[in-house]
């Protein structure tokens, strides 16, 4: 039965998340390109009709002007109900007549600021429409009514109202799940970390009762690499206290540190695999929880190793940046990894290994970016030629020597 994370279908989906992604915005943009495309038809619907009405208009001004009979109801039904589009009847050469409606001046507007405005839209409404001729070498101009000017710009509103709210769900949504993965990491941690007290208590009793015992003389390297272990249980377990926790980030030298993490690797890995430390300034210092960075540079070694094969080369560098920031870039002569997969690899639960987990990536992430406020990523990798990963942490300053981070989780 396989028991990897990527064989749940859960997690099948936050493996493609990025697909997913690609087709909610294209599903959000076709049903947003229907709407304006259904509402311009209904524009364009409601301007021939606007049209028709303005010819009818003038159909009826003329039959007016010509008919000296009672024509009330015809100038009341139809000139004077006009309540929408705005007209304009002007002469050959565009000059209003004193015939308009639907036209809005400002209060108290004097006859001179009525005659430069209705001439101002006379040069608006000839842009839009060509005029209609009337009676006596006049014509009427007209424009869009006020609600047919709102339904036009209506999609692009809806669209704005959409993208808008799409961002703030999306926004609360991501922000939720990364809430509830966070305290399922803390409470995971915590409670391995619970767990694992216990039997190491124990055994370092029974370390201490062997070195005091006859059997010391002949096991002294047997019970002192057990030792190690034992000591290294511990530092797992403070590593799993601190996930979730505000672990103390304070000013350490960076060479000693990673010195230290390489030390304890090299027995316990492919005697194939060398690593290399180097570093032109071992007094580099900067900030950070050096238990849980001696895990991040652990996670990436292995990596390397199972990337290897258990075959190859490691080489750790540092270097100070500037005073504000410190590199360390670890390098593997691995298979490397694809351009595209470059920010996969932190994903949790990717991983290439049969029976990886894909968490240590993730871990990593984690304690760099959360903790550390620092950074990691794939600097460089060629197929078949090797990786290269690189942290950037905060260099050390008199201002702040030890301060305690907050638990923030990048997901």
């Amino acid at each position: 039965m396989k028991n990897r994370f990527q064989d749940l279908a859960g997690l099948d989906l936050y493996q493609n998340r990025s697909k997913v992604k690609w087709i909610i915005f294209v599903s959000s943009l076709v049903i947003s390109l229907s709407s304006i495309y259904y509402t311009n038809t209904l524009v364009a619907e409601l301007k021939e009709r606007e049209k028709k009405q303005i010819n009818l208009y003038a159909n009826a001004m003329e039959y007016v002007a010509n008919n000296s009979d009672n024509l009330t109801f015809i100038y009341q039904g139809i000139i004077q109900e006009n309540h929408n589009i705005p007209v304009i009847v002007a002469d050959s050469y565009g000059n209003p007549t004193g015939e308009y409606r639907n036209i809005n001046f400002k209060r108290n507007a004097t006859e001179e600021e009525i005659d430069k405005k209705l001439r101002k839209e006379i040069i608006r409404m000839k842009a839009d429409y060509d005029p209609i001729p009337l009676y006596e070498d006049q014509f009427i101009y007209y424009t869009n009514s006020e609600l047919l000017t709102r339904l036009k710009f209506y999609p692009y509103v809806q669209l704005s109202v959409i993208i808008v709210f799409g961002i703030l769900a999306y926004a609360v949504f991501n922000q939720s799940k990364i809430a509830e993965q966070n305290r399922v990491w803390a409470g995971l941690t915590k409670e391995t970390a619970h767990q694992l007290g216990t039997p190491i208590a124990s055994l370092m009793a029974w370390i201490d009762y062997l070195k005091n015992s006859p059997v010391w003389e002949e096991n002294k390297e047997v019970i002192r690499e057990l030792d190690k272990d034992v000591s290294k249980l511990k530092m797992v377990t403070e590593r799993f206290s601190n996930i979730g926790s505000a672990p103390v980030i304070k000013q350490e030298n960076v060479y000693q540190v990673v010195d230290e993490a390489v030390n304890y690797l090299r027995p316990r890995i492919s005697s194939k695999v060398d690593i290399k430390l180097n570093s032109h300034a071992e007094e580099v210092e900067a900030m950070m929880n050096k238990s849980l960075f001696e895990w991040v540079v652990e996670n990436i070694c292995k990596n390397a190793v199972d990337a290897m094969k258990g075959k190859g080369e490691i080489s750790i560098s540092i270097v100070k940046e500037s005073e504000q920031f410190v590199h360390v870039d670890i390098s593997d002569t691995g298979k490397g990894i694809d351009k595209n997969m470059f920010k996969r690899v932190f994903y949790p639960g990717f991983t290439t290994r049969q029976r990886g987990w894909g968490l240590g990536l993730t871990l990593a992430k984690r304690i760099i970016e959360g903790y550390h406020r620092g950074r990691i990523f794939v600097y460089q990798s060629e197929l078949g030629k090797g990786t290269t990963f690189r942290i950037i942490l905060r260099g050390a300053t008199e201002a702040s020597t030890e301060f305690k981070s907050e638990p923030v989780f990048i997901a």
